[in-house]
């Protein structure tokens, strides 16, 4: 189907992007004052910042509590923006209304940034409040069962490679994986997949983009040939926890998501795919307020097995 006609209307409001460098201080301030105030967000049992003390060093994470029952499955929510942009803000709408759906308790994580935190600052920290959140289950109200890490994005690459490490070194407590337009493979070479050509031009995030967004992160020392830092290149998947890959339709990285997603097959994982119509890359972020796409969380609870 064609872009959805409420994206493209939107796409076709914004700005031209302003020449030159990017300016990470500018860009995240803008995105900032895009966020309602806290008496205009969904509203749930409770929200409470706290800080997770971790290996990596402390880590702001926000708790959303959706309801009053006393112990809920965890999901641990990595926000997306090209590892230097995204905040428990910006994102907040998107962890409330994961935990509003699916009726676990959400542990959205405020890591550290390129450029400011050079790799894997960023990677240690979603990992260290994986292993926090477990350590802590009892003052968190978690029941014992459902732990998934999720992501957007960049954070959909975040929640990848903490799943990946988490197995290497033995931790198994995680017990889903929720992926939404991933960014699984760093090397931008626009032949090594078809939506990178076909999504290039015209549906928000662009393919001559990817380059300059993820500099910050290259230039810190991630190395795209790393499956930490791309974990489309891990070479063994066997193991790893059953998972639910959401691709959009008009997205340049759909591609390298889908691949990720049948490799996970082929490897023996419980892996969904679920490619959204119409859809650009940010929908979950920015067009979650549309009803087809909305359905997102729900797909997510089913897979959580809560519906």
């Amino acid at each position: 189907m064609p872009l959805h006609p409420e994206i493209a209307k939107v796409l076709a409001s914004l700005p031209a992007p302003p020449a030159g460098p990017l300016d990470p201080a500018a860009m995240r301030a803008a995105e900032e004052a895009q966020v309602p105030p806290p008496e205009e967000r969904l509203p749930l049992h409770a929200v409470e910042d706290v800080t997770a003390r971790t290996a990596a060093g402390d880590v702001p994470v926000r708790v959303y509590t959706p309801d009053t029952a006393e112990r809920h499955g965890l999901i641990v929510y990595f926000h997306g923006g090209a590892f230097f942009l995204g905040s428990l803000d910006t994102h907040d709408h998107v962890a409330r209304s994961l935990a509003k759906e699916t009726g676990l308790k959400v542990v959205s994580v405020g890591y550290r940034r390129a450029p400011e935190a050079a790799f894997p600052a960023g990677l240690d920290d979603c990992h260290g409040v994986v292993r926090w959140a477990v350590g802590q289950g009892a003052e968190l109200g978690w029941d014992g069962t459902t732990l998934a890490v999720a992501g957007d994005s960049s954070g959909g690459n975040f929640a990848a490679a903490v799943a990946a490490r988490a197995h290497d070194e033995g931790f198994d407590r995680i017990t889903h994986q929720i992926l939404y337009y991933p960014s699984l493979d760093l090397d931008f070479d626009t032949g090594r997949y078809a939506s990178l050509r076909e999504n290039a031009v015209g549906y928000g995030l662009e393919t001559a983009g990817l380059k300059p967004f993820n500099a910050f992160y290259l230039d810190s020392g991630a190395d795209p040939a790393d499956p930490l830092v791309s974990p489309v290149k891990r070479q063994d998947l066997t193991g790893l926890p059953p998972a639910l890959v959401v691709t959009a339709e008009y997205d340049p990285m759909r591609d390298e998501g889908e691949l990720y997603g049948q490799r996970l097959r082929e490897a023996g994982v419980d892996a969904r795919v679920s490619r959204y119509p119409g859809a650009g890359h940010g929908f979950v972020q920015h067009f979650s307020w549309i009803p087809e796409y909305h359905r997102v969380f729900a797909e997510t609870r089913d897979f959580l097995g809560r519906s």
